[in-house]
Order: C-alpha cells, then structure tokens, then sequence
C-alpha cells in the first residue's frame, strides 16, 4: 500500500501536531457554543415524527467542528512557512495538476468550509427552503473552483486520446463536476445526521480513511503539492471531529446541527475531489470509502420513489432509522453503522493495490451487493401499519 519513494513516517514526522491541536480546539470549542445555544435558544426541539430525542438539545455543535478544523489548517500552513527553502514533503511542487502553492489551496479550502458551515447554521436558526441551502452549498464549492482544485481529466483524456486538452476547457468541464461532488456530499451527510454521535463518527471514520489514503498516496510521491494539502485538510478535520465528537455520543449533550454537517460533507468532498487528482483507483477507492453515506442518501431517495412519496421530504425511511424502527436500540445502531463504514473504508482503501481496471470491478460489486442487501432485508419498503 505504501510506496518505496519517501519512508511513511518521514511525511508523518511534519505534520503529526495538527491532529492534537484540532482535537484540543473542538473540545475547548464545543461547551461555549453549548452554552451560547442555550443563551440565545439555539435548540432542537423533540417532535413525534423524525426527531427522537426527548429534550431541547442545543446546536451549534457544527462551531465547534470547524473551531478544530481552522485551528487544524492553520497549523498547517505555519509548518508550510516553517519549511521555507524545502518542499513541505520531499518532492518538487513543479510540473503538477494543481494551479496554485498548497497554502493557498488550504486556505481557499477553509474558505470553503466556512461558507458551508454558516449556510448550515442559517439553516439551523430560520430553516432555510431547500433551493436557498443548495445555493449556499453551491457557493460553497467556489473557492475550490476558483483555486483549481479539481479532478484531472487532462491526464484521463491523454491516456484515451493523445490530445492534450486545452486548460480553459478543462475547467469548464470539471467545474460543474467539482460542484456536484460539494452538493452530493454535502446533502448525504446532512441526510446522515440523525441519531446521537452517528454523522459525527461515521465521518471520522471517513477521514481517518483519506488520511491513510493521501498518507500513501504520498509516500509514492505523487504530487508534492496535491500530496500536502491532503493529509493537512484530512488531518485538521479528524481531529476536529473527534474534539467534537464526546459531547454528541450518546446521549448527545449538543447536535452538530446542519452547521456541522454540512461543514462535514463539504470538505470530505473537496477531498474526494482533491484524490482525483490522481484519476484511476485513488478516486475509486475515495469514493468507496465514502461508501456509506451513499447507500444511505441512495436507500432513501429509492425507497421514497418506488413508494411515490416526496424526494426531498423527511421521513424515517433511512437505514438507520428504519433499523431503530425494527426494535435495535439507538446505540446498536450506531455501532452497527460504524461497522458498515469501517468495512467500506477498507475497502476503498485496498483499491490502492490493484489496477484501474480491478478497481472498477470492485465498485461495481461493492454497491451492487450493497443493493442487494437493502433490497432483500425490506430497506426500500414502507411498512402497511406504518402507511396507515
């Protein structure tokens, strides 16, 4: 899995301090926003419908999540200017796929991830209509745009073609793809969150998969600059995560809220993006690793259209919900969907030792098995009692 190019800990050795300081910010962070929910009465109320929880719970968790991720990519990016006169991993940053140094991507990716977060927390405090919040995710997706992180589809059509595809035309073709990562992302995990400490550990498991993943990817140093800010934007979003993550486990002491789901899903977009810099079985495996809340988005929306019920309006008909409607506590469930998470994570990680053409093959498996179960265990069925 790791290359022979640069030995893995000589990469970890510069950037390990990031991983800390973002779990120590999150958890300074998170009980002040707590109690400014509750000053300024910043709560999830308990419903009949898809809020289970029994008392006002307060938001805001998502300030919390990115206190630890800003504070996570700051660090970053002084260990880039600490290393002024040597590249911020061994390797050159010329001849690569992305525009810019990787402060700048770094920063434009924090960006990024702010504008999500207070799309998220507007969402939290007036409930904004559905077209409002997918044009603040959009906007969202900007940053990385304009930064030129994107896949790379000059190397994709060289490979196929021969023809070195003009820049500008690259952009315009990868731009709506960029945005459609953010969108995507954004909404599955927003869709996620919905029992106690279940968005929030499922991501990390996430991450901690990317991290691994950028970790190999650049121990066979395969863009310095790509490489860096990999394993900087994964390592500061793990750790803040994780930071947060004590106050929402159940039973939750604060939610994340959209704020910090949709924080979360933009930047493991942007990372699923940033992987397919490197196109073929690094962005395959990137995408199986965010296996689960793609089964989970996907199971819903089937589940709502063959029932013809509206797409975009909540119901229980997610795989977790429907397993606590099956009588498994809110606990198991979690832990049940740590596990399934885990297991896609392995599996998109072991895409990193086989060829492109391997790799498909075990996408296609992977979500078609996963289909299957869904379908054979009764996931896309609405209940008669229930119904009445």
């Amino acid at each position: 899995m790791f290359g022979s190019e640069i030995a893995p800990f000589e990469i970890l050795k510069h950037y390990w301090l990031i991983f800390p300081v973002g779990i120590i910010a999150a958890l300074i962070a998170t009980p002040i926003f707590r109690k400014l929910a509750f000053k300024y009465g910043i709560l999830d109320m308990p419903n009949t419908t898809v809020k289970t929880h029994k008392e006002p719970t307060a938001y805001l968790g998502g300030l919390g999540i990115l206190c630890g991720t800003i504070a996570g990519l700051v660090v970053g990016i002084i260990l880039l200017f600490n290393r002024i006169g040597h590249t911020a991993i061994p390797g050159s940053f010329q001849s690569c796929n992305f525009d810019h140094g990787p402060a700048f991507l770094i920063i434009a990716t924090g960006i990024g991830a702010i504008i999500a977060c207070i799309v998220g927390l507007l969402d939290d405090i007036y409930d904004l209509k559905p077209g409002m919040k997918f044009a603040g995710q959009a906007i969202s997706a900007l940053p990385l745009i304009i930064a030129g992180i994107r896949p790379d589809l000059q190397t994709v059509c060289h490979y196929l073609t021969g023809w070195d595809m003009p820049n500008w035309i690259e952009i315009i073709l990868t731009a709506p793809i960029t945005l459609f990562f953010i969108l995507a992302a954004t909404n599955s995990l927003n869709l996620l969150d919905g029992l106690d400490g279940l968005c929030g550990g499922v991501t990390a498991i996430i991450t901690v998969a990317f991290f691994v993943f950028a970790w190999s990817l650049a121990s066979w140093n395969h863009n310095a600059i790509g490489d860096t800010v990999r394993i900087i934007v994964s390592l500061a979003l793990v750790g803040g995560v994780l930071g947060f993550l004590p106050f929402n486990y159940p039973p939750a002491k604060i939610f994340m809220g959209d704020a910090g789901s949709m924080l979360l899903g933009y930047i493991s977009g942007a990372l699923m993006i940033m992987f397919a810099d490197a196109p073929g079985r690094w962005t395959v495996g990137a995408i199986i690793i965010f296996g689960l809340p793609i089964m989970d988005t996907a199971t819903a929306l089937i589940r709502r259209y063959v029932n013809k019920k509206p797409l975009f309006l909540s119901d229980r008909g997610h795989i977790y919900d429907q397993l606590v409607d099956r009588g498994i506590s809110k606990i198991k469930t979690v832990k049940i969907c740590y596990l399934l998470s885990v297991i896609y994570a392995i599996a998109g990680l072991s895409m990193s030792v086989v060829r492109l053409c391997h790799s498909l093959v075990a996408f296609i498996l992977i979500f078609s098995i996963s289909f299957y179960i869904v379908k054979l265990g009764g996931f896309l069925q609405i209940p008669e009692k229930k119904e009445q």
